[in-house]
């Protein structure tokens, strides 16, 4: 049997991550506004534990 692979399964991590939040956007109807606002929201909560914590990683 042969098992079918996705461009995806090679893909980076934020690549996956990404496209993975596309979809719950999309598939819950969520208004681009809305997610936008939401999004900048989480930006600056992440950015702000990056720099609580001194890295990236």
């Amino acid at each position: 049997m042969t098992e079918k692979t996705s461009p995806l399964d090679n893909a980076p991590e934020d690549i996956k991550l990404a496209v993975d939040l596309i979809y719950l956007l999309e598939s819950n109807e969520i208004a681009p506004e809305v997610a936008l606002s939401a999004l900048a929201i989480v930006k600056k909560d992440l950015e702000d534990k990056i720099k609580k914590n001194g890295s990236l990683s």
